[in-house]
């Protein structure tokens, strides 16, 4: 047989784009422009430059006038509350929950959060939805006076589906090295004052979708013990606590001796965190009621209360240790911003930590807390 009388050759296969292959580079400047105008708030003096550099700038010069200068950085993501904002097809407020997650966790150590960086992966790039979420960052950094100078959108096509992304942010602040906050400054007697949280914050919704689906709950329904749609409930933002913050740090009627930042793992096990050996944290459950959603979630997923504390914040967003004296100060501070605080407990020292007690949490080696009696 003759080559010529074989098969015939197959057509060659047409060309493959980027755009074939599932990244749209025109959706992505076309949610830049989207973006604009809501950058405009999320700036600072210090800002150098505009919007589209392969980096952000950020003059340090002012630096110069702090005698110690310490850096501090932070960064986070919202964990799984993305999936309540795209079943919702809501997205312009969990960029305020990245920005209470990254820039406050700077503040624990007395820094000032000075500008901040995001990354959104997603399966399709659609613009108004990646300028939503861009939108949320923005807010969210003018509400803590932290410049947003920088980001990126990535599509990744065939690892996300189109309506799925994800979000992280990082963040950088200062703090003069002889004002750095941390366990060697609490004291015995000091008092444990709490701050009031939002609702669930960004931390827990591993667990609190899995109760939300075994109940047969819909995120679109009323649910009247808390006053809203349950997807309301989910969806409110992390409260920002930078400025309050901030302001206790700077005061002159309060001496704040420790932070602590009340995440993923409960109060006591972040309370722990910032103590000393031999130090021992004792909080009081009766010093105030839980916000209704959770009751509810423990109630819909009878969730043992060790595992609900372990895991949501019970309504304590954050918590600030001090000398009794500057409480009722500090409480007046916090109700100025809207926040409501109240003495959670008080430290003391301990030889042996209680019986059941927090103790040796995210790797540290220090004091213990425990939380104790009934909800009010």
């Amino acid at each position: 047989m003759r080559a010529e009388d074989g098969p015939e050759a197959p057509d060659p296969a047409p060309p493959l784009t980027y755009a074939d292959s599932g990244v749209d580079t025109e959706a992505g400047d076309r949610a830049v422009d989207l973006m604009k105008g809501a950058l405009a708030a999320a700036t600072r003096p210090e800002v150098v430059g505009g919007l589209g550099g392969f980096a952000g700038l950020f003059d340090a010069a002012a630096l110069g006038s702090m005698t110690h200068p310490v850096l501090a950085t932070s960064t986070d993501g919202v964990g799984t509350k993305v999936a309540v904002a795209q079943a919702l097809d809501a997205h312009d407020t969990i960029g305020i929950d990245l920005v209470g997650m990254v820039v406050d966790d700077i503040v624990v150590c007395g820094a000032e959060p000075l500008f901040m960086t995001d990354y959104i992966a997603c399966g399709r790039v659609v613009p108004a939805r990646t300028a939503a979420i861009v939108k949320g960052i923005a807010d969210g950094c003018a509400q803590a006076g932290v410049a947003l100078v920088g980001g990126e959108t990535a599509e990744h096509p065939g690892l996300l589906d189109p309506t799925e992304y994800d979000l992280a942010g990082a963040a950088t602040g200062v703090v003069e090295r002889s004002r750095i906050l941390g366990p060697e400054r609490v004291a015995s007697d000091d008092v444990v004052l709490a701050l009031a949280s939002s609702g669930l914050h960004s931390n827990g919704y591993s667990l609190v979708r899995r109760v939300v689906a075994r109940a047969g709950l819909r995120l679109e329904q009323h649910v009247d013990e808390i006053g809203r749609s349950l997807g309301e409930e989910l969806l409110e933002p992390t409260r920002i606590y930078t400025p309050v913050l901030r302001e206790l740090i700077d005061a002159t009627d309060v001496g704040v001796h420790a932070l602590s930042h009340i995440t993923g793992g409960g109060l006591a096990a972040n309370v722990a965190r910032v103590l000393p050996p031999g130090l021992h944290v004792t909080m009081e459950r009766r010093t105030w009621t839980p916000a209704p959603v959770f009751d509810a979630v423990q109630r819909w997923g009878q969730v043992p209360l060790e595992d609900l504390e372990g895991t949501l914040n019970m309504g304590v967003g954050f918590v600030v240790i001090l000398p009794g004296a500057d409480v009722a100060a500090a409480v007046r501070r916090c109700a100025d911003h809207g926040i409501g605080a109240w003495a959670l407990g008080t430290v003391s020292a301990t030889e042996t930590p209680p019986a059941g007690a927090v103790q040796g949490t995210k790797g540290t080696h220090g004091g213990s807390a425990k939380l104790v009696g009934d909800y009010r």
